[in-house]
């Protein structure tokens, strides 16, 4: 029995061993930086850690009532240790510190809303960042390209070495873009946009999915994420051109109905304001935009409460006060 449980063991873990995680092998810089972050914060954790679970073992062993053998001796007095507290108090202490210093130097320089620069792997200097506007849905993705005039469903593309700007919204539900091999997590939400800027530096094909549960499609809410070099890019951007569809106001109440595990779909953008009228949620006629509402009137003002709308010749402006994830 003892053999068979040994077998299955060393079966587990060569299974296992082959496993690749994105989130501990990722191909962009962000989320090589946050990977580094997350195991200097474990170790930190484990080396306190690790000698409290050896000395509870030693103490256990030591001063055990069994333990004939044992030279410790039984001391009713004690009451102090200089070098014991020393020890129990600064060793914890100096983790702290090294922790905090290191959560407010990452805090900041790994802020989803920080623009990319030199000092992050296959940036250089004057770069143009690729725009990708994104909006969740039920229960799909929507990606525009305004720099190319395309638009994808449930398909993500980008050069490897260009940093990416995205620009994130939702139509209906909160919900929550993640690329684990590209960076952080970022929430998505009505009326509201966050930002998020990452590049990719390995050609290949990655996991895009939703992380935020939103109804009954959430799982099927997932999206191939594509690095190219940049010739692939553009052959991928003419791809998307050459497919004969196009991205109106019709096609997108179309993509407005619920619908769940979609394919992806490419599209050519007939209408360069559609991202912004999401946003700002007047897509239909008669709609009045958020950005043209002063600031506490009205009934979507109201809704989002405390929204700072876009102004309409400045789509990069954030019109959320949402924490940045």
């Amino acid at each position: 029995m003892l053999r068979l449980r040994l077998l299955v063991a060393i079966a587990v873990l060569s299974f296992l061993a082959g496993c690749q995680s994105e989130v501990l092998a990722p191909s962009g810089d962000i989320a090589v930086k946050l990977r580094d972050v997350l195991g200097i914060t474990t170790a930190l954790i484990l080396v306190i850690v690790l000698p409290v679970m050896v000395a509870i073992v030693l103490f256990a062993r030591r001063y055990n009532k069994s333990n004939a053998e044992s030279e410790a001796s039984y001391d009713p007095h004690f009451h102090h240790s200089t070098r014991l507290e020393l020890l129990i108090w600064a060793a914890p202490l100096t983790i702290i510190i090294w922790l905090g210093a290191l959560t407010w130097v990452s805090t900041h320089k790994l802020d989803p809303y920080r623009p990319l620069d030199t000092e992050t792997a296959g940036v250089t200097a004057g770069a143009e960042p690729l725009v990708v506007e994104v909006v969740s849905m039920d229960w799909k993705w929507l990606f525009f390209y305004p720099q190319y005039g395309i638009a994808t469903v449930n398909e993500l593309a980008a050069p490897i070495d260009r940093p990416i700007t995205f620009r994130l919204t939702s139509t209906e539900v909160m919900n929550a873009f993640y690329v684990p091999t590209l960076a952080r997590m970022i929430y998505t939400m009505p009326g509201m946009q966050t930002q998020l800027h990452a590049v990719i530096n390995k050609p290949g094909e990655y996991k895009g999915m939703s992380s935020h549960y939103s109804g009954a499609g959430f799982s099927g809410m997932n999206f191939p994420f594509l690095g190219f070099d940049q010739a692939a890019f553009d052959a991928w951007v003419e791809t998307v051109r050459g497919s004969g569809q196009v991205l109106d106001r019709d096609r997108y109440r179309e993509l407005l109905r619920p619908s769940e595990n979609d394919p992806a779909a490419h599209f050519t953008l007939a209408d360069e304001a559609l991202y912004h009228d999401i946003l700002n949620r007047c897509v239909e006629p008669g709609q009045t935009c958020i950005d043209s509402m002063p600031n506490g009137e009205g009934a979507e003002a109201g809704a989002v409460g405390m929204l700072h709308p876009a102004p309409a010749d400045d789509r990069a402006a954030d019109t959320s006060a949402e924490p940045k994830t």
